[in-house]
């Protein structure tokens, strides 16, 4: 009997999911991160903050996420982000540098109009488990 690959992680650095989903699974020594949105861990929605505000949280979230599923910012192999404006895509980019420092992981960034709950801002990405 074969065991089961996948495990998933639901950090408590992170609000529930709001959904049928986990936050994070791991697969074969990599880190796929749902779709994070500018919600702290207690649940609050930051819909009235700031762009830069909400870009910091999804990024929190992200890493959250990657550090409990063993990963972490130095190990993202690709990033992909939604925002409901191209216009703050110069924004998310400066928030995004200081973020990930030196690491460059591939990227996306997809503009889409209206987001969940009025955020402007969501993050997935995907990651290795050093060995």
């Amino acid at each position: 009997m074969q065991q089961n690959l996948v495990t998933y992680s639901n950090p408590d650095a992170n609000a529930a999911p709001g959904g049928h989903y986990s936050h994070g699974s791991v697969a074969n020594g990599f880190v796929f991160v749902s779709g994070q949105l500018p919600i702290t861990p207690a649940g609050e929605k930051l819909a009235s903050a700031s762009f830069e505000d909400q870009a910091r949280q999804a990024l929190a979230n992200v890493e959250a996420v990657l550090r409990a599923c063993g990963s972490g910012i130095e190990h993202l192999v690709q990033v992909r982000v939604y925002l409901d404006s191209v216009d703050n895509w110069a924004a998310f980019n400066a928030v995004y540098a200081q973020w990930a420092g030196p690491s460059r992981p591939s990227r996306a960034i997809v503009p889409t109009g209206a987001l969940h709950y009025g955020l402007k801002v969501e993050v997935e990405a995907v990651a290795v488990v050093p060995a």
